[in-house]
Formats: structure tokens, sequence, C-alpha cells
């Protein structure tokens, strides 16, 4: 974390403003930072890195002719179950979130210059055609198909197509107004401007809206509120706030049951929250503890139902079997929430015994981002997450693509299924981001640091 062992948390605000612009950009771009010096007092010698590698087998990424630019220059391998096999299927720079359309091609967003691209799979193993669906848009970032209707989350707005053998028409703004670093309120002060998208069972379209910074409290009540899934009814462009404090909901996805989930990028910094001794002599409450922050609060993978509140910026998810103590166990589901000691000290802003327990958990600072549900072989069903990694964690949290069990409306805890992009110094050759299962059954990650899509075929 590089920060000192203990600071007040009065002394942090003007800090914790900078530090999320620049934090923000891990969840946003490809962008890598050097890896962290060495942790500070404080922090533990050996902090995990993955939810867990355990019974997964290194397994060389198989690199088509034409492909080879770096990371590929060199050999490269991930750690996946024993069986699967893992191919760059194409390379598309800064690739982030990806949607099958009705035609059997694959769509790509790319926020950074402004397009969505069209991959249509070759014969016979060959490589995708590749061309621009799109272009022109604001930080085009979340994408969903009703029927012909595609669906784009820009920065500022969504915009619907028809679209028909490859191509749109018809291009039409059906939410406007949403905040962006160009809205005047907000000055080009906005940390994670962009939006996703999916359309629930009901039609309506649920759109994330992250925070303006790490501790931001006006977004409960900017209007349209940030911080937010908001809903849109089918047929009407003014949105509804579905849940709130949701700091930053990047991945959005309907569940088998019909539910819309999310997986939400947490807060950074977070003081000490309990009045007892932290690893020393003395009163913690308030401070920022580098061990503490290393692994508080979590990120969160979240059932939404009309009203819900996950708390940010008031209240944090509590993982430890024994609250407060360092070193102890941590739980990954059904958390209760624990008051932020910096915006709610006291417990007037929320009450946060009346939060709803949150149903899962990745690793504080891991930056889940692209949140599909599928069925593996081996596995069965399941919320697949494409994991950035960390960008201010002592070790650093590594970059993965995770997989949390579905059964009977529950979910099961967090397995890591494909990793290794992460050398033992924290530098790193990928960053997944999503991750969605293909027509033919496979599964397609993309990384938009190495520019790249995978095709990952499990085991039978």
């Amino acid at each position: 974390m590089r920060r000192p062992t203990a600071l007040h948390p009065m002394g942090l605000r003007g800090l914790l403003a900078a530090l999320v612009l620049v934090g923000a950009t891990a969840c946003s771009t490809a962008a890598e930072p050097a890896p962290p010096a060495a942790a500070p007092a404080g922090a533990p010698a050996a902090a995990p890195v993955a939810a867990t590698t355990a019974g997964l087998v290194e397994t060389g990424v198989t690199v088509p002719a034409g492909m080879g630019a770096a990371p590929f220059d060199v050999p490269r391998a991930v750690l996946a179950p024993a069986g699967w096999t893992a191919t760059v299927w194409a390379r598309v720079p800064k690739a982030r979130l990806e949607i099958w359309a009705p035609d059997g091609s694959m769509l790509v967003s790319l926020p950074g210059s402004g397009e969505v691209a069209r991959l249509v799979p070759g014969a016979n193993g060959a490589p995708p055609q590749q061309t621009t669906l799109v272009g022109g848009l604001t930080q085009p970032h979340g994408m969903a198909f009703d029927g012909t209707t595609l669906y784009v989350a820009e920065s500022d707005q969504v915009t619907a197509f028809t679209y028909a053998n490859g191509t749109v028409s018809d291009q039409r703004v059906v939410v406007p107004g949403l905040p962006d670093d160009k809205s005047p309120d907000l000055r080009g002060a906005y940390a994670h401007a962009l939006k996703s998208v999916v359309v629930g069972p009901d039609r309506a379209l649920y759109v994330s809206v992250g925070s303006t910074a790490n501790v931001s409290p006006q977004d409960r009540d900017a209007t349209p509120q940030r911080a937010a899934i908001l809903r849109v009814p089918p047929g009407s462009s003014t949105p509804e706030v579905f849940a709130r404090g949701v700091r930053n909901g990047t991945g959005l996805a309907v569940a088998p049951d019909g539910r819309v989930w999310t997986a939400v990028n947490n807060r950074d910094n977070i003081p000490y929250p309990f009045h007892q001794p932290y690893g020393g002599d003395g009163d913690a409450f308030g401070q920022v503890i580098p061990g503490y922050v290393n692994d508080h609060p979590p990120e969160e993978l979240a059932a939404l139902s009309p009203g819900r509140d996950l708390g940010w910026p008031y209240c944090n998810p509590q993982p430890d079997e024994q609250p407060g103590v360092p070193g102890s166990p941590l739980r990954q589901g059904d958390l209760p929430f624990v008051r932020d000691a910096e915006t709610n000290p006291d417990g007037s802003r929320l009450d946060c015994g009346t939060l709803a327990p949150l149903e899962q958990t990745f690793g504080a600072h891991s930056a889940p981002l692209g949140l599909s549900f599928t069925s593996l072989p081996g596995l069965g069903a399941g919320a697949v997450v494409g994991v950035h990694g960390s960008w201010n964690r002592t070790s650093p949290r590594a970059p993965e693509v995770s997989f949390f069990p579905w059964s009977g409306g529950r979910m099961g805890d967090q397995q890591t299924i494909l990793g290794g992009f992460q050398a033992p110094d924290g530098s790193r050759w990928g960053r997944p981001v999503g991750a969605v299962t293909g027509p033919d059954g496979a599964l397609y990650v993309s990384d938009d640091q190495a520019g790249a899509i995978y095709r990952v075929v499990p085991k039978a």
C-alpha cells in the first residue's frame, strides 16, 4: 500500500480524493502500474494473491501464426483445471466486455476508441474476421440484446440499434443524461465513467452508474443517482433507482432465476472500524492500517431487489470470523455489514445492522469486471467473472477468471478457474475483463492488457 502505518481519517480526505482518480484507472483501462514496494510495517508477510489455485495445472497458451506480438512474443502459460486448453483466438487491443450476437458473431466493446468490434468465427478453427460494427461512440462499455435490438451503454447515455446481418441501423438514444466527466456538476472529476447494461426478464434496462470517487456520499443524493443500479422500464427513458450504495457495479447479469446480480469494485483505504487495538496498543479506531486495508473491505457479488442498499460509503462488508482481529480467518459468503469509521463513525448516517447480508465476495481490491452466468463441464452452473487484479495492494491481488457455483438460487464460494497472469514479483502480462460462453461451448475471455480474446475449452 505504500502508506504510513496509521493515519487519522480526517487527514485522509484530500489524499483519498487524489488517489481515487488514479485507482479508478485499474477498473477502467488496461494501464499497468509498477509493482508495489515492499510491504510496510503492519502488513501481512504473505498475503493471498488469488482465491485459490489448488487443483489447477500450468497450461501453455497456444498462439496461432500472426498473433505473436507482445505479450505473446515469449511463451505464456495459464493455470487452469487439468485437461483445459487455452488459445489466443483474436488480438483486439484494449478489449473490454463481450457479448454474442444472434447471428453467432461476437461483439467486443472498445471504450478507448469509441467503437464496438464484431468478430465472426472462422471456419475449421481459422482466426475470426474482425470489423468495426459501429464507431463514434462515447466510451462504449456494456452491451445487451433484446431480440434484434442491441443496447450499448456509453458513458453518458444508453444507445439502441437495430441489429441485422452483421450491421446496425436506426441508432437512437433510449436513456439520455447519464453522468460522466463532462457533466457540469462534476467538472471533470468522475472516476467511474464506464457503464454496464443488461435486459431483465421484465424487459426493463438495468444500468450500472458508478460513484464519483472512492468516498463521495453526495452520489446518493444526485439526480440521476450515482453509485447505483438504475432501472429503466420498457418504453421509458427515465431511470429509477433499483439498488443504491453500489460503489462501482461494473459486473451486471441476470441469473437463471431472473434476479439481477452485480459484481462491485468496493472502496479503498478503509479506516479500522473497531474500538480495540490492531496488532499494537491503544484504540485503533479510525486509523488506516495497511495490514487491515489489504483484506478489507471485500469486493461484492450481490443479488439485487427493488430498494436494496449495499451500504456504500457508510457500511462495509465484514468478513472476519473474529471481527477486527489480525489474521482472523475470512469468510466469503453471507456477510454482515459494519459501519465505516470515516463516513459513519457513530452509525447515524445508516444503520448497518438493517442491511441484508451480502451473498458473496471476492478478495479485497480484486477489481471484478465482467459477470455472466453459464454452465461449464465438471463445474456445473455458476457465475463467471473476469477479475482485473488490484492496483494498490501489497502483495498485489492477482488477475484471474473466477467461478461461483450456483445451486438452488444460492451462490457458492469463489474458485479460480483461470490464473497465471501475474508473476511472483507482482508484474503481469495479462488482465482478464470478461468471460462468456460461446455457441460452441468454449469460454471466451477478454484481456485488455494483452489485447486478446482467449478461447478456453473445458475438458468434457
